[in-house]
């Protein structure tokens, strides 16, 4: 189900989402392919809301630093200074997080609306970047599926096609608080990752290389309390797999 849910500054008309099964809520926007909700039931039977959003267009707007439950592209976190080198040839793009280029650009992903078509218990998002914006490489056709399954987990499945040679990492901004939106901080959450592995980053935030976690306060193998002050990538062990497979709890 779609309803209006606002109107950009230049007359763009934004669209609102509701999926609904398995006794979760979950709203979409058209605008940034933004998560704004997920409403999903707790132990007590009381529903809240675990990501955090704005109830308005507005606050979208007028707050785009947080990426609030974007859809982020073409090029998650940072390339180091803006330039990336593909196939003999150095590509030069827009930075907007110090010396870096962050999240896409200056206008990424993000900020975009996107055509909204209904699926089987979801609804498919898409939009074609041209070649050459934000600096980036090759006409690039991307669709984004997000869909409620029968016992209400959300999934989100990304594809992108290319008319030559380019650089893609898609991903979804979500900050999540398993205690509702608005509880407090999220520090005392516990999580695990099944990563030995990950990148230490320099002052800049880019990744400098590859470090063990072992002994580090990194090391999630074991679940434990995540604390605050994590920006950087976990190294799956495993990978790449054939199926999907349970890596963080």
């Amino acid at each position: 189900m779609s309803e209006h849910f606002g109107t950009l500054p230049d007359g763009t008309p934004v669209h609102r989402w509701t999926l609904e099964r398995g006794g979760v809520r979950v709203r979409i926007l058209s605008y940034g392919g933004i998560v704004q909700s997920v409403e999903v039931p707790g132990r007590g039977g009381d529903t809240a809301n675990v990501v955090l959003g704005f109830e308005e267009l507005t606050g979208y707007l007028e707050n785009p630093g947080p990426y609030l439950g974007a859809l982020i592209g073409r090029y998650a976190n940072r390339i180091a200074g803006g330039r990336f080198e593909l196939d003999g040839l150095t590509y030069a793009l827009p930075v907007n997080n110090g010396p870096n280029a962050l999240h896409g650009g200056e206008r990424g992903f993000d900020r975009r609306v996107w055509e909204g078509t209904p699926v089987a218990n979801g609804v498919r998002l898409s939009r074609v970047s041209p070649h050459g914006e934000e600096g980036f490489p090759g006409r690039l056709a991307v669709t984004v599926t997000y869909t409620l399954d029968a016992d209400g987990a959300l999934r989100i499945g990304y594809e992108a096609v290319t008319d030559a040679p380019t650089v893609v990492n898609l991903t979804n901004h979500s900050y999540f608080n398993l205690a509702g939106a608005g509880s407090g901080p999220a520090g005392g959450h516990e999580l695990r990752i099944a990563a030995a592995r990950y990148t230490p980053v320099d002052e800049d935030l880019i990744p400098t290389g590859v470090a063990e976690v072992a002994g580090t306060r990194f090391d999630f193998r074991k679940a434990r309390e995540t604390g605050s002050g994590y920006d950087h990538n976990f190294v799956l062990d495993k990978g790449v797999t054939a199926a999907a497979e349970e890596v963080a709890e």
